[in-house]
């Protein structure tokens, strides 16, 4: 008798804890603020950066095949591998400064907006014009 009573209290205890796991919600997080305008600059810089860091490997990885096989006696394929890495590279870098100038000049409209919006708080006038 007394392992019954000890089997069904633990039996509503895991039922208790159980339910009340499940009716917690949790909170959703709070949604994320615009990036600033030194953030869209600085963001920028990077992206231009990161497209001459990529070109500057391609056109490397294309010379140094190229290399390889004008010593392994294919000039034709020296070449091509030499303009598909030239290709590649001129491709990351053009992706590159496109993106990164066009997060520098939307953090550059966000500082210049800052400067001729912020201070001025739109009212309606108490006082309709007189006619």
């Amino acid at each position: 008798m007394h392992t019954r009573i000890s089997l069904l209290t633990a039996a509503l205890f895991f039922a208790a804890v159980t339910t009340h796991a499940q009716t917690q919600t949790t909170t959703p997080p709070p949604p994320q603020q615009p990036a600033s305008a030194g953030h869209d600059v600085g963001s920028g810089a990077g992206d231009i950066g990161k497209g001459a860091g990529g070109a500057a490997g391609n056109v490397a990885k294309g010379t140094g095949k190229g290399a390889v096989d004008l010593v392994t006696l294919h000039p034709l394929d020296a070449a091509g591998n030499v303009g598909k890495g030239v290709g590649v590279g001129a491709k990351d870098a053009g992706v590159g400064a496109v993106k990164g100038t066009g997060k520098i000049a939307e953090g550059t409209g966000k500082g210049i907006g800052h400067i001729f919006h912020h201070g001025h708080k739109s009212t309606p006038d108490s006082t309709p014009p007189q006619p």
